[in-house]
């Protein structure tokens, strides 16, 4: 798995001469495409596609939906998309390409798909940009044992020797353990490099030369789980990662250790995990919980050492409209005859998320 790219140079809005403009649909959430899709790149896209961008699909049996998908070479899709099964494909005879404007593509792109030949592309490596961003700074925060800070000096308000009572905290010569040289693990990474830390990672598919070109020294879980003042975790969520850091690898951390999870939530034990949380022995950092919106009685809510977010690690707000340009330049690329840039293939759905 190669390192996430930097983001392309802005391309420009229009067509080429005598390009051919395939006819491509939008299919997402409907409410969605406003705030992925900018001026800028809806105007782009509606140059290079024979594209209505008031027609956004979020459901195939809709009958201008259904009529759109009869004619559509190309589909953009982004979160929402209907599962593109066979029934759908079926009523899709001239699509040939679907290029994801988001990250995993396993919610829409179906076996079907692969037995069709469809090519697939996807803005994961765009979406990973942000996921990166968050986990370095709450990585860096956890080290400055901030939660607990923040606490300690609302409750006191007065004069404190900080340093003493924080003379544990910083990040010079920290150890950080990173679960996953995922898009998203690779570029945590390249992120800490700068930093004075020692970055410990694990991953099955990864050896020490590789790990060390990525900054990192390759160990085992249980070693990278004891070793480590932070563990992030950045591996696919496949049935062999259900519960990675189970009871006995949430055992192995530290005293004051910090766990974050901005992957899934189903690779994490999370009833360990709460037990472990209530003794104040541990302290988490979670974008991802299991279910996804946790019930109001939920201990995580309160917990003082959790820092609970609503899954929003990834693109928020403006950053959406980096997958969005992401899928543009895909689509240029298409029209053109030239292959995806970041094609997504079917074996690596098995490896990834």
């Amino acid at each position: 798995m190669s390192n996430p790219p930097t983001a392309p140079a802005a391309q420009p809005h229009t067509a080429t001469p005598g390009q051919r403009r395939p006819r491509t649909l939008l299919a997402m959430h409907g409410d969605l495409a406003a705030r992925l899709i900018d001026p800028g790149t809806l105007e782009r896209l509606t140059a290079l596609a024979d594209l209505d961008p008031t027609l956004v699909a979020d459901d195939f049996d809709e009958p201008r939906a259904a009529a759109a998908l009869r004619e559509s070479e190309v589909i953009v899709s982004s979160w929402g998309c209907p599962p593109l099964d066979e029934s759908v494909l079926e009523r899709a005879p001239r699509l040939r390409a679907v290029i994801h404007a988001a990250g995993s593509v396993k919610h829409h792109i179906t076996d079907a798909c692969w037995r069709r030949g469809i090519q697939v592309t996807s803005a994961a490596w765009a979406n990973a940009l942000p996921v990166a961003e968050y986990t370095v700074a709450v990585v860096l925060l956890a080290n400055k044992q901030l939660l607990r800070m923040r606490d300690d000096y609302r409750a006191r308000r007065a004069p404190h020797d900080w340093l003493a009572a924080y003379g544990s905290a910083g990040n010079y010569r920290r150890t950080v353990g990173v679960v996953g040289a995922s898009r998203i693990g690779r570029r945590v990474l390249e992120l800490l490099r700068p930093h004075d830390l020692d970055l410990l990672l694990h991953d099955p598919y990864v050896g020490a030369e590789e790990a060390a070109a990525l900054g990192a020294r390759s160990v085992e879980l249980d070693a990278l789980c004891a070793a480590s003042d932070v563990v992030t975790v950045h591996a696919p969520e496949l049935p062999g990662t259900r519960h990675l850091i189970d009871r006995r690898r949430l055992a192995l951390l530290r005293d004051d250790a910090t766990l974050v999870n901005t992957s899934r939530g189903s690779l994490v034990d999370q009833d360990a995990l709460v037990d472990e949380l209530r003794t104040g022995r541990l302290n988490a950092v979670l974008d991802v919980t299991v279910p996804e919106v946790l019930p109001a009685d939920s201990p995580l809510y309160d917990l003082p050492n959790v820092l609970l977010t609503p899954h929003v690690a990834g693109s928020l707000g403006g950053e959406l409209h980096r997958m969005a340009a992401a899928a543009a330049d895909e689509l240029a690329r298409y029209a053109a005859g030239l292959p995806f840039a970041h094609p997504v293939l079917h074996e690596d759905t098995t490896r990834s998320a």
